[in-house]
């Protein structure tokens, strides 16, 4: 029995923006110091991602975003543009697993089930994602699960604003040419 046979796996709607802002902040404030501006982290990031997320849950578009849910609590999730680039594939924009509830399978199952989105709805079965470069960490897991490095930039700032910047952070792509593996890993 894995640590996620008890979660409730569903896609996100207008009325989890709340939720999924907090835990995308609370990752932010943990993993992106250093590249991101205390002074931006410290502040009202969960308005600020508040806002993004209200945004995207409404008008989903060529996206979904995936969540796992443990009771009434947001354990993670995962968000998936599909066909995003005509290189690169579909895109994972965030993923996303409480700290709590880190090594226990999530992330996993939600990257799976990205790539399985990826297989149902998009023209190829290619995905991407960026991870800051000095999330070693995150690379870590991402390639453990067959992602290749291709390629880095520097990361843009969040909102468009240079002074949420601490500095000028790098990010790395990596990438799968064909999902079909991942989306039958294991969660």
């Amino acid at each position: 029995m894995t640590l996620t046979t008890s979660l409730v796996w569903r896609t996100a709607g207008p009325a989890d923006a709340e939720a999924v802002a907090r835990l995308h902040a609370d990752s932010w404030r943990r993993f992106y110091r250093g590249a991101y501006a205390d002074t931006f982290l410290d502040g009202d990031v969960v308005a600020d991602r508040h806002a993004v997320w209200s945004a995207r849950l409404a008008a989903p578009g060529r996206s979904t975003t995936i969540l796992a849910e443990d009771g009434p609590a947001l354990a993670g999730f995962v968000h998936v543009i599909l066909d995003h680039d005509p290189r690169w594939g579909s895109f994972v924009d965030n993923l996303h697993v409480t700290v709590d509830r880190h090594r226990g399978g999530i992330g996993t199952a939600l990257l799976a089930r990205a790539a399985a989105a990826v297989l149902a709805d998009a023209a190829a079965p290619s995905l991407y994602l960026w991870v800051l470069a000095q999330n070693d960490a995150a690379q870590a897991f991402y390639r453990a699960r067959g992602g290749i490095a291709a390629g880095s930039e520097p990361v843009a700032p969040p909102g468009g604003v240079p002074g949420r910047l601490h500095g000028t952070p790098a990010k790395l792509r990596l990438t799968w040419t064909d999902v079909t593996g991942l989306a039958a890993s294991p969660g």
